[in-house]
């Protein structure tokens, strides 16, 4: 009988760092120690540690201050650190990084306004815990089901995963989420770890006669390793100890396939092969034995390959969020690429790019990042292959493409597939650059102009390439030079006689008569640098290379229509631009100006315009001649309403009437004064 031990059965990394937490205090404090809730979902290993003293409690009031309370691999909610730090207990938080990611991340979202849903078991500590860093506001679904209650709506959603839980849900859950809401933010926080134990334990299953699952009876993804592996071998079982092992008929069963929990320790998982021995001690392979028994660690570490720091390694992509992309090496932890060491393209999508399963070459730079997963740089490896072809693109002195990551003194670093450029100011444009940090995070084309191969030094510069470019694309430019072409152009300056417009590595001016209809008085009213704009060639002199561009087009000119517009007879409204001795000059439209002869404004002779109108007035005014080809109109006021200003006469008679009436009015004391006489000549009568 052949046992198939899976490399990766046992205790994940966030497992094993919280049971050696509360190992490492056994050894050292004389405090009591505590754990919330059962450290672990293994019996065999809680019961453990309570007999060396360790106590499981529930409730943080159940704590005695001073103590030692350790923080489980699934992690708690922000209320249970406030109650630990009130009741004046010493925290040791041994909360999974994975989990803890995923803590950052929901506060984070939940802060800018999306509603957040777990896809995971509600009653399991790791989704309780994640919930309650949302303010408990999370919608928890474990089933496609749970999500046909939720109403679609175009509110920003994200979405993240309890560690354990499958793939396949994972997959079923999301895809019916992207039905219902339009603006849903994914976070495959699955742990890659839980990923590949699953992914061994199916493949395991697919070739053995029988599959023995070891983990404790509440584990979740012990449970979950039992259904994956149920469909693809009949006699699968889920046990706990060695005692749980059921009969097995060694002359039917060839292969035998164990996988393990995350929670299930090393020591459980030999017994179990043990015992599995014993029952065909001569089909043992692929376990290592020491002294005629099976030493399972040594069995279990020599399945891992060995790596270090600064090695080059190979490893297979299982995963990936927004900034990292998980790698099984085959060692015993993971790697992690963070998105900075994959890759410096700006524009790179890793949901699009990155293939779960494809296979990438790795430096190692560190062993243990700290949270207990090997760091890895894709892009260094990258520039390393890189560098030959920026050896032979300096040889052949073929452009490559760079980008800016970073300002230096004196210039700017650019990056070509992971090898660092240095490219002079004075290289980095055609034009003198204030400050370069607008180049940064941008993309470059740039010509090698110096290498030094021993100290791996790279000078580019983007200013030779941009000449190059410019100079071709002038000569192409003035070779189908002509006039009346039209040209698409840049507009690269403004003075006060018009605007420069580059229409392809050549320089036109638009002189300031050419820009309208109408009079401008800086080409500002009409453009601004930067605008894209059409123009026509008026005239060049390649030799002096000068070339005079036309801006206005003819059907903008307000005379263009001004024929089908204006009749002999018709009567407009028109505006009084300007004064001169033999008339004046009205406004019909912008651009189309008509002259009112100084006959034709009054009934009476003027002796000046002014006399009858004033700048701006609005008067109607009859057209008596139209001549389109020498752009005149001439107009009458007269005929429509003659505007007469008063005559001498007229003004003398206005101011005598006026002294009149000055002279009839009497002062008041006069008028008391023949009051009183009046009423004494009535008293006077009566009394007759």
């Amino acid at each position: 009988m052949e046992i198939i031990v899976a490399k990766s059965a046992g205790f994940c990394f966030g497992v094993s760092n919280a049971v050696k937490t509360v190992n490492n205090l056994l050894e050292k404090q004389k405090e009591p120690i505590y754990t919330y809730g059962p450290i672990i979902h293994n019996t065999q290993v809680v019961d453990l540690l309570a007999s060396k003293g360790v106590k499981k409690i529930n409730d943080i009031d159940q704590a005695t201050p001073n103590g030692h309370i350790v923080i489980r691999a699934h992690g708690v909610t922000p209320e249970i650190y406030k109650k630990i730090l009130d009741k004046g207990l010493i925290l040791e938080d041994a909360t999974c990084p994975y989990v803890k990611k995923i803590h950052n991340l929901v506060r984070e979202k939940s802060e800018e306004g999306y509603k957040i849903i777990i896809v995971g078991d509600k009653n399991h500590p790791e989704v309780i815990g994640i919930n309650g860093w949302c303010n408990n506001k999370a919608y928890i679904a474990d089933t496609v089901e749970d999500i046909e209650g939720l109403e679609p709506s175009d509110e920003k959603v994200c979405v993240v995963a309890q560690t354990t839980i499958t793939k396949e849900k994972w997959v079923k859950i999301t895809t019916e989420l992207k039905k219902k809401f339009k603006n849903l933010l994914e976070f495959d926080t699955i742990c890659s770890a839980t990923s590949r134990r699953q992914n061994e334990a199916e493949e395991i299953a697919k070739h053995v006669d029988m599959m023995i699952i070891i983990g404790g009876k509440s584990s979740s993804n012990t449970q979950k390793l039992y259904d994956i592996c149920k469909k693809h071998c009949n006699l699968t079982y889920k046990i706990e100890t060695s005692g749980d092992l059921p009969p097995v008929d060694i002359k039917k069963i060839k292969k035998v396939g164990i996988s393990a929990g995350a929670s299930t320790p090393d020591w459980v998982i030999e017994e179990v092969i043990k015992k599995m021995s014993e029952l065909n001690k001569q089909g043992m392979v692929d376990i290592l034995e020491k002294d005629g028994e099976i030493d399972f660690a040594n069995a279990f570490e020599s399945s891992f390959v060995r790596i270090q720091a600064g090695e080059t390694v190979k490893g297979k992509i299982i995963g990936f969020n927004s900034n990292e992309v998980f790698v099984d090496l085959g060692y015993k932890a993971d790697g992690i690429i963070p998105l900075e060491e994959y890759t410096d393209d700006p524009n790179f999508n890793i949901e699009k790019e990155v293939k779960i399963g494809d296979e990438v070459e790795v430096l190692v730079e560190m062993i243990n990042d700290g949270e207990g997963n090997v760091r890895l740089s894709k892009k260094k490896v990258d520039a390393v292959k890189s560098w030959d072809d920026i050896v032979k693109a300096y040889e052949s002195k073929t452009p490559v493409n760079a980008f800016v990551v970073e300002v230096v003194k004196g210039g700017v670093i650019a990056s070509s597939r992971g090898v660092r450029i240095f490219v002079p100011a004075s290289q980095v444009s055609d034009r003198y650059v204030k400050d370069l940090n607008e180049f940064l995070k941008r993309n470059v084309t740039l010509r090698i102009v110096e290498l030094n191969e021993k100290r791996r030094k790279v000078v580019g510069s983007a200013r030779v390439i941009i000449e190059e470019e410019k100079t071709a694309l002038a000569t192409k430019t003035w070779n189908s030079m002509e006039v009346g072409k039209v040209f698409k152009g840049t507009v690269k300056s403004l003075t006060d006689f018009g605007a420069f417009v580059d229409i392809g590595g050549v320089d036109g001016l638009i002189h300031i008569s050419e820009l309208s209809w109408t009079r401008v008085k800086h080409p500002s009213e009409i453009l601004k640098v930067g605008d894209e704009i059409e123009v026509s060639v008026l005239e060049f002199d390649k030799e002096k290379k000068k070339v005079s561009l036309g801006y206005r087009k003819i059907e903008d000119n307000p005379w263009y229509k001004a024929e089908e517009k204006y009749k002999v007879g018709d009567i407009v409204k028109v505006t009084v631009l300007r004064f001169a001795s033999f008339g004046a000059f009205v406004e019909l439209e912008k651009g189309v100006d008509g002259l009112v002869h100084i006959s034709q404004i009054s009934s009476k002779r003027l002796a000046k315009v002014e006399d009858a109108l004033e700048i701006g007035m609005k008067v109607d005014a009859k057209i008596v001649e139209v001549d389109i080809e020498n752009k005149k109109i001439s107009l009458s006021i007269k005929e429509v309403m003659p505007i007469d200003p008063p005559s001498s006469k007229d003004e003398s008679e206005a101011k005598e009437a006026s002294n009149n009436s000055s002279e009839d009015a009497e002062p008041s004391e006069h008028k008391e004064d023949m009051s009183v006489t009046l009423g004494d000549f009535v008293s006077k009568t009566t009394e007759s």
